[in-house]
Order: structure tokens, then sequence, then C-alpha cells
């Protein structure tokens, strides 16, 4: 179990950090009631909010991984799964995630704003930064779809790939019991996963169809707030 407890811990943190990038601001400016952030804010936090949530999606899908190697090869897993790997695989996931989001606000950086805008969201979300720009945004949006589609798509493809793998092989184990156990295992991260991906993609999709401002920010509060405020219970009563 010290795979799993490792990718956890890491998960746990993640999202820690990843509701500390906009929480804390939009508590203090409802306490406040100024809805101000400063340029130089607004791309600091456009950044950490890529970085934690490309590190959530890398290490879900970590996680997908270590699942399927513990129900596909039970036999093999503690020297597949040995602490070496498990580490590179963390700093992989960090690493993809940091070139990533600086790329992304790199380029946000070339931009060009008029001098008061009003971003009709409670955290400087990157599309809607886009929206606002002066600027020709062509560039940004190439590059913006193509590293969603890349590393999301890429994720989201390894994670259902797993799960086929998982699902074929507990259809071949005979008794109902072992079929239980062997699902019961990666129950939570399925839970996990489903609530991460689902809110993500409804988000997206409902904003593509309603082009409705208010109804994203609030679609954007599952993934952002309900999903990493779950993910402890979860794991915690399955524990």
């Amino acid at each position: 179990h010290t795979p799993m407890y490792f990718f956890l811990s890491n998960l746990s943190l993640v999202d820690i950090c990843f509701t500390s990038t906009t929480i804390p601001k939009m508590l203090v400016n409802i306490q406040t009631q100024s809805k101000v952030i400063t340029y130089e804010g607004c791309i600091t936090q456009m950044y950490f909010f890529i970085l934690f949530a490309g590190l959530d999606n890398f290490i879900l899908t970590v996680m997908a991984y270590d699942r399927f190697v513990a129900i596909c090869h039970p036999l093999h897993y503690m020297v597949i799964m040995n602490p070496r790997l498990c580490g590179l695989l963390v700093l992989l996931s960090w690493i993809m995630s940091v070139l990533n989001s600086l790329l992304e606000s790199l380029m946000v950086l070339h931009l060009s704003f008029c001098s008061d805008l009003e971003i009709p969201h409670f955290f400087c979300e990157f599309n809607q930064v886009l929206q606002l720009a002066c600027s020709d945004t062509f560039l940004n949006n190439i590059i913006m779809y193509f590293t969603a589609g890349l590393l999301g798509g890429g994720s989201l493809a390894g994670i259902l790939y797993s799960y086929s793998k998982i699902l074929s092989s507990i259809c071949r184990i005979p008794s109902a019991q072992g079929k239980y156990k062997a699902f019961s295992t990666c129950a939570s991260h399925l839970s996990v996963v489903s609530l991460f991906y689902g809110t993500l993609l409804g988000v997206y999709f409902s904003s593509a169809a309603s082009r409705s401002s208010q109804s994203s920010a609030t679609a954007s509060v599952m993934y952002t707030v309900v999903t990493p405020m779950l993910n402890p219970f979860i794991y915690s009563l399955r524990n």
C-alpha cells in the first residue's frame, strides 16, 4: 500500500495548493466588498492555478497506473512500483506542469490590455483573461487547445486505458468476493477521477453552449472548490 499512500499524500498537497490559489482571495473580496486584483496578482494567480490543475491531472493519471499494476500484475507490484519509480513519476508530473504553466503565463505577458478591465469570474481564469486582450490571441488559443488536448486528453486516455485493463482483469476473477475485493481497491480513485473530469468537462461544455460568464463561474466552483473538498472524505471513508 506504500506507493498508493505516497501518491495520495501528493494529491492532498496539490489539492490544498489548488484551492489556496483562488479561495483565500475570493473570501477576502467577499469580506472587504472589494473585487480588485492587480495585473501582477492576476498573472501570478493564473500561473499557480494552471500549475496545480495540471498536477491534479497528472497525479490522478499516475494513480490510475498504480491501480492497474496492483490489479493486473499483483505479484510484481512491489518490484514495478518501487520508490525510485514512484518518485520519478511525481517529479515528471511536477516538471511537465511547471513548464506548461510557465509557457501559458509567458504567452499572456506578451498580450496588451486596456487600463480598466472587468473579469466576469471569481478568479483570473485563463480563457476569460484571453477574451479581454486588445491584441491578437490566435497563438495563445492554439497553444491553449494544443496543450489541453495533449496533456489533458493524453492523461484521460491513459486513465481510460488503465481502467479498461482493470475491468478486463476483474471480469476474469472467478469468485464474487475476489471481484469485490479487486474493485474496492480502485473505487476511491475512480470516484475522484469521475468528479474531477466530470465537473471540468461539464464547465467547459456548458460555458461553450450557453456563452454565459455567470453560469461558467458558478460551474467552476465545482472543480475548484467542491471536488478538492470531497477528495479527503472519499479517501477517509474508504480507509
